[in-house]
C-alpha cells in the first residue's frame, strides 16, 4: 500500500508542475497577443497635412515708454490686465551703500483706511540684491476692490513712499 500512496503523490506533484507550466503559457500567450494588437492599433500610417498661417497686425498704439527709476523715489504704472482687474508695476533704483553686501528691501502696497484715518496693509513682498544698486520692480494687482493706495519701499532703515493713486473698480 505504501508504494501506491507514493505513486499518487508523485502523479499529483507532476499533475501540479504541469499546471503551473499550463498557466504560465497561457499568460505569456496572452500578453503576446495583447502587445499584438496594440502594436497593430497603434501602426496606422495615415498623415493629415496641417497648414499654420499667421497674420500681421498693425500697432495700434505705441509702446508705453517706462521713465528711468530714480533713487529715492517710487514710480507707479497701470497695466492693464483686461476688465476691472489691474496690476500696478512700482519701479525705484536701489543703490547699495555696502556693494560687497547683500541688501535686502521689502515693498507693501498700503490702501487708506476711512474707518481708521489710517494706511493699512493691502499687499507685501520682499527681495533682495548683491551689488552696486538695482533697478527694483514689483507688481501687485488689485481687482474689485476700489479705495486709495500707495506702495512703500524699505531698504536699508530707510522708507519711500509713493504718490497715492485711487483705483476705481
Amino acid at each position: 500500500m505504501e508504494t501506491m500512496s507514493t505513486r499518487s503523490a508523485a502523479v499529483l506533484t507532476g499533475t501540479a508542475g504541469a499546471a503551473r507550466m499550463f498557466v504560465a503559457a497561457l499568460a505569456f500567450t496572452s500578453a503576446y497577443v495583447g502587445f499584438s494588437a496594440y502594436g497593430a492599433a497603434t501602426s496606422d500610417t495615415r498623415a493629415e497635412q496641417i497648414t499654420l498661417s499667421s497674420r500681421a497686425l498693425p500697432v495700434t498704439a505705441p509702446a508705453a515708454e517706462v521713465a528711468p527709476a530714480k533713487n529715492g523715489e517710487i514710480a507707479v504704472s497701470v497695466v492693464a490686465d483686461g476688465g476691472c482687474a489691474r496690476s500696478y508695476e512700482a519701479r525705484s533704483l536701489l543703490v547699495n551703500p555696502e556693494p560687497g553686501q547683500s541688501m535686502r528691501y521689502g515693498w507693501r502696497l498700503a490702501r487708506w483706511s476711512p474707518a481708521t484715518k489710517t494706511w493699512r496693509t493691502y499687499l507685501r513682498g520682499h527681495d533682495g540684491f548683491a551689488g552696486a544698486e538695482r533697478t527694483a520692480e514689483w507688481r501687485a494687482q488689485i481687482s474689485g476692490n476700489p479705495g486709495w493706495y500707495r506702495v512703500e519701499l524699505t531698504a536699508g532703515g530707510e522708507a519711500v513712499t509713493s504718490e497715492r493713486f485711487q483705483v476705481s473698480c
